[in-house]
């Protein structure tokens, strides 16, 4: 059974970096990238992180479909960048909460079950204000419950305040 890190955390809070560190030293790493490049602003993003990211190891671009057929390998570790743009994207291709949830604790286990060490990225949406709009809301309360199910699951959890590791679990 491989160990589980969540780590969770603001906007531009350190969290891909972090989680990057604590891999780097490997050369056996999957990387499995859930953002879009939907516009300019997010496909120079991409490019930072790409440029980030070690040589050696492999990326899975998991822009279709469900994240749990994006997770297998041969590799050690996986990183996971993220679960709040996986669920946004899911959320918004008008797949039910439910299956997505479902979903992602099947990736949990397959990453538990295939993998050494997985680290998982996720943004902290339960420090702010309760959106004003109905879609607001329902992608709230669904990383909300993805959130609690991979830190839950997760045998370590960090938040990050301004770049510095908080280790809550």
């Amino acid at each position: 059974m491989g160990k589980l890190v969540f780590i969770t955390g603001g906007v531009r809070s350190g969290k891909s970096s972090h989680a990057v560190k604590l891999a780097e030293a490997a050369t056996s790493v999957l990387f499995v990238a859930t953002a879009l490049p939907s516009d300019r602003e997010m496909r120079e993003r991409i490019q930072k992180h790409r440029a980030h990211r070690p040589v050696p190891w492999r990326t899975v671009e998991a822009t279709r479909g469900a994240l749990a057929e994006n997770i297998g390998g041969d590799e050690d570790i996986l990183v996971l960048d993220c679960l709040t743009l996986y669920a946004a994207r899911r959320l918004t291709e008008g797949v039910r909460a439910e299956e997505i949830l479902k979903d992602v604790e099947e990736s949990l286990e397959k990453m538990r079950e295939g993998f050494e060490l997985s680290i998982l990225v996720s943004n902290e949406v339960g420090s702010g204000v309760i959106p004003d709009n109905a879609q607001a809301r329902r992608f709230s309360e669904l990383l909300g419950q993805v959130n609690q199910l991979a830190s839950g699951l997760a045998d370590e959890v960090l938040l990050m305040v301004s770049g510095i590791p908080l280790r809550v679990k």
